[in-house]
């Protein structure tokens, strides 16, 4: 039964070609809210400028599309039906972090799983904060069959890119809080092999200070393309 329900559910996972990026928040769904020097940053902001700069580099190799390209709100349904129009292979979801505790910092990469840590128990709520109406559909039963679907191909995805941005965190003295699993709507609604990236504290001004620099967009947009698209290769031999 389970295997006839995934073959209605699930695209073939092959090779990826087609690769859907996913800007965290937007319009009125700001997400995490920083200030450097009195002047406020928004998450909905930084996800989507990191987005667009992914975009331009991995275009170059593969096909890519973003779930918006402007300040708008796209719900999280929106944003799995846009996956499942475009036959996407892999979903990538770009955050900012944020902490009650201003001291809190560091990037952290997300893959689709189950999981009892507190801390990613955390981040878990933060981002699945709006899920709702259609959204909860997504049971536990079908959250149960895309882990096993995707979970293998979504962690080598995960090792891929991690590998690729180390260098970059360390360039930019950025705490590497490294791979976690954590149960994300947004990836479990995508259906496909996918990973949602926090790419630093919002709430830390000090880390903000380097996080809202295009340098650092840059050179994270860099890493994360060549991670995805060294995944792409690997998958194909």
């Amino acid at each position: 039964m389970l295997s006839f329900l995934a073959s209605l559910v699930f695209s073939s996972i092959v090779s990826a070609k087609i690769v859907l990026i996913d800007p965290g928040h937007g319009g009125v769904e700001i997400g995490a809210v920083g200030k450097v020097k009195s002047q406020k940053i928004y998450e909905k902001d930084l996800s989507l400028r990191l987005a667009k700069k992914v975009k331009e580099r991995l275009s170059k190799v593969t096909t890519v599309y973003l779930t918006r390209s402007l300040d708008r709100a796209v719900t999280l349904q929106e944003r799995a039906d846009l996956a499942e129009m475009i036959k996407a292979d892999l979903f990538v979801s770009l955050h900012f972090n944020s902490s009650p505790d201003h001291k809190g910092d560091g990037f952290e990469l997300y893959y689709l799983d189950n999981n009892s840590d507190a801390a990613s128990k955390k981040v878990e709520k933060s981002e699945n904060y709006n899920v709702k109406g259609e959204e909860l559909t997504v049971n536990q039963i079908l959250i149960d069959l895309v882990i096993q679907q995707t979970v293998a191909h979504s962690k080598r995805l995960a090792l891929k890119v991690h590998e690729s941005i180390k260098p970059v965190l360390k360039n930019f003295s950025i705490d590497d809080r490294g791979i976690k699993p954590g149960l994300f709507y947004v990836l479990a609604l995508s259906k496909r092999p996918g990973i949602l990236i926090e790419g630093g504290f919002v709430s830390n001004e000090k880390e903000l200070s380097k996080i809202n620099q295009d340098k650092y967009l840059d050179q994270l947009a860099k890493a994360i393309s060549q991670g995805i698209y060294s995944f792409i290769k690997s998958e194909k031999n």
